[in-house]
């Protein structure tokens, strides 16, 4: 279709001074740190102030746009600085492939969707191939659009959580979706998340299977909960009162003893709860 391929486009302020060819290589190579053998063709377009960069490959041309994040600053020759916008060269038609989807939800809702992210030309159902048994869908949809701008690699649709891929496409967090990292490097995520860990090698599966923290703890497993918040002491193992009442738990024979009136006055408890014995 004669669109460009595995190209970064620089696109520069219209209102900030012009740049000679030779600063645009210099710029290149202090800001954007790419190494000769990186590029493929330099193409300057002075009156629309772009600079077209085409790099060897779409995995090389990928990790240069999550290093750069958008755009970089140009200190001109007069100490006046202007921010460049970095990015995917012209998008264009781009098949993206949206796994996840339920087959319920009807085609006008997956074209909302995607219209946020450019304008869609046709709706797809891929088929399983001729190597499989039965010719029939996959449960993707192939979503053939004009893109805009980029499409997250996880989204909500209809209430279900799909994925997205298309050629060129940037990864995206899975915590909160914004572009240019992944989620083991998000600032969001939770730090507090609880963890298991156990002298026995346990595994998460085993832990879930035997129970809460609580259900652990009564039956006596030796099981640690890691979290961020302050541990709380279990309560103390209770008492006998020491009003001379005993509970039902106790080991003492008090079967002739029913309140506490029917103590004699000159009685009463020993520290450790018990009841002396002053028959004869």
């Amino acid at each position: 279709m004669g669109e460009r391929q595995n190209t970064i486009v620089c696109i520069f302020d219209m209102r900030s001074p012009r740049i000679t060819a030779f600063n645009v290589h210099e710029w290149i190579h202090a800001q954007l740190r790419l190494q000769e053998d990186n590029i493929r063709m330099i193409q300057i377009d002075g009156p629309r102030r772009r600079v077209y960069i085409k790099i060897v490959s779409a995995e090389r041309m990928q990790s240069i746009l999550q290093n750069i994040q958008g755009q970089q600053e140009y200190k001109h020759d007069n100490g006046e600085m202007s921010i460049v916008k970095v990015e995917l060269n012209g998008m264009g038609v781009r098949r993206v492939r949206v796994a996840g989807l339920p087959p319920e939800v009807k085609e006008p809702v997956l074209r909302d969707a995607m219209s946020k992210y450019g304008d869609v030309k046709v709706i797809q159902e891929e088929q399983w191939s001729n190597q499989y048994r039965y010719k029939v869908s996959n449960g993707v949809k192939i979503v053939e659009l004009n893109l805009k701008k980029h499409a997250p690699s996880h989204m909500f649709i209809a209430g279900h959580r799909v994925l997205t891929t298309y050629e060129g496409q940037l990864p995206s967090c899975y915590n909160c979706n914004e572009q240019g990292h992944h989620s083991v490097e998000c600032s969001y995520r939770r730090s507090s998340t609880p963890t298991y860990t156990s002298n026995r090698a346990e595994s998460w599966a085993h832990a879930v299977k035997h129970g809460t923290r609580q259900q652990q703890e009564e039956g006596g497993r030796d099981i640690t909960y890691v979290s961020n918040e302050p541990d709380i002491e279990p309560p103390a193992k209770e008492s006998p009162p020491s009003d001379g009442v005993v509970g039902t738990h106790s080991q003492c024979d008090l079967t002739q003893i029913s309140t506490k009136e029917t103590l004699p006055s000159t009685i009463s408890p020993k520290q450790d709860g018990s009841v002396p014995n002053h028959r004869n």
